[in-house]
């Protein structure tokens, strides 16, 4: 029989949150055994420093974290060359995106974001009943200035750009979001992710324009993903705002001690960004060889459009039967694509053997051989 309480509670639900399905109670939980490359992780050790720091932090656990993140919010700011009041502190900046949308979008008002994008915006779009825009690249890397401005995003409240982009990999100049930020008098969101394997970054433009906000995140190129610290840079008007509605003691001891060692610390990273754009170059090559279109990155990852004749679905279900996690996306125009982020040497080595494997496999089998991999 259904039960009239719980049918009573769900009708009170808010419009945004009744349109969301609830979670089952427990996901499939990964194969420890399988090499993971599906999520941009960073696998490298923090250096011993940072290490340390994050140990010397649970000595005080039993005390609450430092509201507000002052120190580090002062920290970064030294870091990068701003004052305290540009910065805000988050339990990763995927906190700070939520905040924004709660900051500037009321039911029915509308977003903007480049696509593709990180699809977690769209989530958070419809939680404040909000119309989600996506205005595509024009081409690889050029930015739709025209259509954000003067198309049907002209009417957003802000608009999210990401660059690098997730999940293409690619940059566009930074003189390109100037002109963009120059022009529009909304927000610009500039999601920098992964600016620490790129050419250039932003930053230099947060002190020339109030309507920009620059994210950051120690999760891609600091190795720090399961800590969550991400960082906000913008006017200090808008920036205290954001902190106004932040939780409070939103991030833990842990996250302020790593996150702040970091900072003193970034030379000791060096040698691993090396190493990614290495591999990412090594792995590029490689795909290329066996058949993959790779769009160039400038981020930890790569977009491979595969081989014709399967798509980027059945290629992840063919890897992760090999005991490899890669991405693939249902969206159009990405259906023949799948991300691979990029690991150690011998994690990238046992990527390229299964795929180089796959790929005889699906080149000198008979057709009805070829449907026993069929997902």
């Amino acid at each position: 029989m259904p039960d009239a309480k719980l049918q009573s509670v769900l009708s009170s639900l808010s419009q945004q949150a009744s349109e969301l399905n609830a979670l089952p109670s427990t996901w499939p939980v990964p194969d420890a055994r399988c090499v993971k490359l599906d999520t941009n992780e960073n696998p490298f050790a923090l250096p011993p420093p940072v290490m340390q720091s994050a140990v010397a932090a649970l000595e005080r656990q039993y005390l609450y974290p430092q509201d507000d993140n002052i120190s580090l919010r002062e920290a970064a700011a030294n870091a990068y060359g701003l004052c305290r009041d540009q910065v805000i502190a988050g339990n990763g900046s995927s906190e700070l995106l939520g905040l924004i949308y709660k900051a500037f979008l009321s039911p029915g008002d509308a977003v903007a974001m480049v696509s593709p994008g990180f699809s977690f915006n769209r989530k958070l779009a419809t939680l404040q009943g909000a119309q989600f825009l996506e205005v595509p690249l024009c081409g690889a890397y050029s930015l739709p200035t025209e259509q954000l401005l003067f198309g049907p995003a002209k009417d957003a409240k802000f608009i999210l750009v990401a660059n690098p982009n997730n999940p293409t990999g690619t940059f566009v100049p930074v003189a390109d979001i100037e002109g963009l930020v120059a022009q529009s008098n909304r927000l610009i969101v500039l999601d920098e992710a992964y600016v620490d394997f790129a050419p250039d970054n932003a930053l230099r433009l947060v002190d020339r324009y109030s309507n920009l906000l620059v994210l950051r995140t120690f999760s891609k190129s600091y190795a720090a993903a399961g800590i969550r610290v991400g960082f906000g840079f913008g006017h200090p008007e808008i920036i205290g705002r954001l902190r106004n509605l932040q939780n409070v003691f939103n991030m833990n001891v842990i996250g302020h001690a790593v996150g702040i060692s970091i900072l003193s610390h970034r030379v000791a990273y060096e040698e691993n960004h090396r190493h990614i754009k290495s591999e990412r170059q090594r792995v590029s090559v490689a795909l290329s060889q066996l058949g993959f279109s790779v769009t160039t990155s400038h981020a930890n990852f790569l977009l491979a459009q595969v081989p014709s004749g399967k798509d980027g679905t059945w290629w992840q279900a063919s890897l992760k039967r090999r005991k490899l996690l890669v991405a693939a996306f249902p969206e159009d125009g990405l259906e023949n694509c799948i991300r691979v982020s990029i690991g150690t040497r011998p994690q990238m080595d046992a990527f390229l053997a299964a795929v180089s494997d796959i790929s005889g496999w699906l080149r000198n089998d008979s057709g009805v051989r070829r449907t026993d991999l069929q997902t």
